[in-house]
């Protein structure tokens, strides 16, 4: 993911979701509360999204890795095929 997206799209989100809570609530600390507690959510998520993409990964690399082994080509001039991620080709750092 591109750093400033994701930070100026959590911005956005909760720049919409303070709006809605003053417009519901009428209080300021009130909105500015929930507000806070909405952003650690958001984190909590994100860090759990993350750590759930890293053990997928590292789950696929080890049966990857265990087949990869015991796999022997039928042939000697057969290359082993170099697995490739699905990058986004928006994103200017995955070219």
């Amino acid at each position: 993911m591109y750093a400033p997206r994701v930070f100026v799209s959590m911005i956005g989100a909760l720049a919409v979701f303070a709006v809605a809570t003053y417009w519901l609530n009428g209080s300021l600390a009130t909105t500015l509360i929930d507000t806070v507690i909405c952003a650690v959510l958001l984190q909590l998520g994100y860090f759990g999204g993350v750590l759930f993409l890293v053990w997928k990964e590292a789950k696929a690399r080890n049966t990857q890795g265990t087949t990869a082994v015991s796999h022997t080509p039928a042939r000697s001039d057969d290359k082993e095929k170099i697995p490739v991620s699905p990058f986004n080709g928006s994103e200017p750092f995955n070219r």
